[in-house]
């Protein structure tokens, strides 16, 4: 796999960095998440392909273990907020002191700088600051987040994984590690770049949720159908929009223009009865095979059997019967494999990880002994 031989210690955190940590378990990087000790459970859904060190971080012993890990490793991927790390004395300046080829990811919320830096948040806020919220939302209605998708995942986790693998790839030309300042808000802000960069383009030039992209045409919306679900329909190119109105048994001459901005609120009221006539599947009989980019909204459970997933292998199930996506994206040489097995136990593999970092038995005992680390081993669970 792509990242094969690389060791990260990822010190447990919420969403964004546990999704940067996965993705680089799924392309083959050995990623080692340090826990607290007196934790029952972790919060960690996105732990596939890792291992789990129980720490006491809090007692000094357990701070020079952690220390040892990180600068034996070649990524350190750190959540917390500006402070935490360097109060324990394993700040970037020290430990790249130890390790001038360590790659320090720093993934938080508004950054290593700046009046908020030190400021509590979660994606709505992170995503308010951005600038993007603002533009999120129907007509006549108050901004909305969409999930938490954009700053934790996209801007936050996702980006600081491609930081990393851009480090590791500049280390292998000058043979020195350095810093990532993550931000999750300017994360999102540049996944969503096109929203400035296209307002020239009169994309972005009316209120929120009355533009082409934003839930305003209805050519760009989804439609419930005589089941109860939902499709989506984005035919926005006049040649799309021809299939799209033939495929609803519409005549385009009875109809406004597609792209008179006034008729589109009694365009949107012919197609809402249109699409209520038949189920979601009939529906898709009669569009699929055609340009009209008219689809199904499929539920996280019907996903697996649609043939166009089944046919990529787009998503799996684990050996726990969890539906999951597949990695993404494909490479032809060096693809992820991603963990079929449970996610691990806290502490579970404490005992290896320090033997695999140069800790005898005899020094793990007295760790342990001492309440510097937890040994669970998984039959404790069963």
């Amino acid at each position: 796999m792509a990242l094969a031989g690389v060791r990260v210690i990822e010190l447990a955190g919420l969403a964004p960095a546990p999704f940067c940590g996965m993705i680089l378990s799924d392309f083959g990087a050995k990623v080692i998440r340090i826990d607290r000790t007196k934790t029952a459970m972790t919060v960690d859904t996105q732990a596939r392909g890792k291992r789990s060190v129980a720490l006491n971080q809090k007692n000094p012993k357990g701070v020079a273990v952690l220390k040892r890990l990180c600068v034996t490793s070649d990524v350190v991927l750190e959540p917390y907020r500006k402070g935490v790390m360097e109060k324990m004395g394993l700040g970037p300046e020290e430990l790249l002191k130890e390790n001038p080829r360590l790659i320090y990811a720093r993934l938080t919320g508004y950054g290593q700088s700046g009046s908020y830096a030190k400021a509590a948040g979660h994606d709505i806020n992170y995503l308010a600051i951005s600038g993007l919220l603002s533009m999120l939302g129907r007509s006549s209605e108050k901004p909305y987040a969409p999930l938490n998708l954009v700053a934790d995942f996209a801007g936050g986790g996702l980006m600081c994984a491609f930081g990393i693998v851009l480090a590791l790839l500049e280390r292998s030309r000058s043979g020195h590690g350095q810093v990532i300042d993550a931000s999750m808000v300017e994360g999102a802000a540049y996944v969503g770049s096109f929203m400035w960069k296209s307002r020239s383009l009169g994309l972005w030039n009316r209120p929120r949720g009355e533009n082409l992209l934003d839930s305003g045409a209805p050519f760009y919306d989804t439609y419930c159908t005589a089941d109860g679900k939902h499709v989506a329909v984005g035919a926005i190119e006049p040649q799309f929009y021809q299939q799209f109105i033939q495929g609803l048994g519409l005549e385009d001459a009875d109809l406004p223009a597609q792209m008179s901005v006034s008729d589109w609120p009694l365009l949107r009221q012919t197609f809402t009865k249109v699409f209520a006539t038949k189920t979601q599947a009939e529906w898709a009989q009669i569009f699929d095979g055609t340009d009209a980019c008219v689809t199904p909204v499929l539920s996280l459970d019907e996903v697996l059997s649609h043939p166009h997933n089944q046919a990529r292998g787009s998503f799996f199930k684990s050996s726990q019967e969890e539906i999951s996506p597949r990695p993404a994206p494909v490479l032809s040489r060096s693809p992820a494999q991603p963990c079929q097995s449970r996610d691990p136990f806290i502490g579970e593999h404490t005992s290896s990880v320090l033997k695999e970092y140069g800790f005898d038995q005899e020094q793990i005992e007295q760790l342990l002994c001492s309440g510097v680390i937890e040994c669970k081993e998984a039959k404790s669970r069963l």
